[in-house]
């Protein structure tokens, strides 16, 4: 399963978690890469531009899950997104939305720190911040962001723009919902709890800034179809595997008409049309459910029918 996952998606997955057991095994010792790694408040002493880029790899290891539900949607919906995409445009769509996720934050962050400051001395101005933050910059490494969240989250918004009437499962939901539905309440979720819930140590804002981030990238690549985004691309890799199988029995159409042998016995065209229009409606269905829901979903049946299929 593991070598089916294309490149960028596998790196990335082999890299967080890497990243994860390097943090624990250091955190035992004594040494927290976030301090380093994480992205700091920029008006604070340990801030540096790098860590827009090295807090995505980082998760926290006082609970598995933060790393397990980032991976696990990352792989369910990375996959897909870049076998439309490719693993240039994927990679490049993935790293620039986890800066920009971090750049929300950043920005969430400043108009705290103003509320903060303001309400203990309304007298200090906007332009004044900064001057403050440089005296307590020290105290403003406790504010560090870390995860690959906000990527992530532009990547389950790619998926919902590229397939946004496509069927998804989700637990604990007893039926499918449209993945453009699945978004936006993601999104709307992600909302409420920014706006209702502060100090959960979550960066909410973070999460819609990747998701922001990627719906204007998006966006822009549709309006200019030079960049290689188009509605119909996601199709197209799903059609891929038919196309296959189309054209290794080019040959066996020709022959249609001719009698086969078959169990020892001659088959008329009727019955041999029959049979072939059977198998190829079985190896259509198994095709439509890999669109739908992917490989893994196949029984141990329907795989070996999809491999015996492919090798005729």
């Amino acid at each position: 399963m593991f070598r089916n996952i294309p490149t960028i998606t596998k790196n990335l997955l082999i890299i967080n978690f890497l990243v994860f057991i390097a943090t624990w095994v250091l955190q035992m010792r004594g040494i927290n890469l976030a301090n380093v790694g994480g992205l700091h408040f920029f008006m604070a002493s340990d801030f540096h531009l790098f860590q827009f880029v090295t807090y995505m790899f980082l998760h926290s290891t006082q609970s598995i899950a933060h790393i397990f539900f980032n991976m696990f949607a990352l792989w369910m919906f990375g996959v897909v997104v870049e076998n439309v995409w490719g693993p240039r445009k994927f990679l490049f769509y993935y790293i620039s939305c986890g800066i920009g996720a971090g750049l929300m934050q950043e920005l969430v962050q400043l108009f705290d720190f103003y509320f903060r400051i303001s309400a203990q001395d309304p007298s200090i101005s906007f332009s004044e911040l900064f001057m403050v933050g440089q005296q307590l910059s020290q105290q403003l490494n406790g504010w560090t962001t870390i995860g690959a969240s906000g990527a992530v989250y532009a990547i389950l918004l790619a998926f919902g723009m590229i397939f946004p009437n496509e069927r998804i499962f989700i637990f604990p939901l007893p039926i499918p919902i449209k993945a453009k539905w699945f978004v936006c309440g993601y999104a709307a979720i992600e909302l409420f709890s920014a706006m209702s819930s502060s100090g959960d140590g979550v960066a909410h804002m973070a999460h819609l800034g990747g998701m922001l981030f990627g719906f204007l990238m998006i966006r822009y690549w549709n309006k200019h179809p030079g960049s290689g985004y188009n509605r119909s691309g996601g199709q197209e890799f799903f059609d891929r595997l038919k196309r296959n199988f189309e054209q290794r029995r080019g040959n066996a159409g020709n022959s249609a008409n001719m009698h086969t042998e078959r169990g020892g016995m001659k088959e008329d065209d009727m019955n041999y049309n029959a049979r072939k229009k059977q198998n190829q409606d079985e190896i259509d269905a198994i095709l439509d459910k890999i669109r739908k829901s992917g490989y893994d979903s196949l029984t141990k049946e329907e795989k070996q029918r999809l491999f015996d299929a492919s090798r005729n």
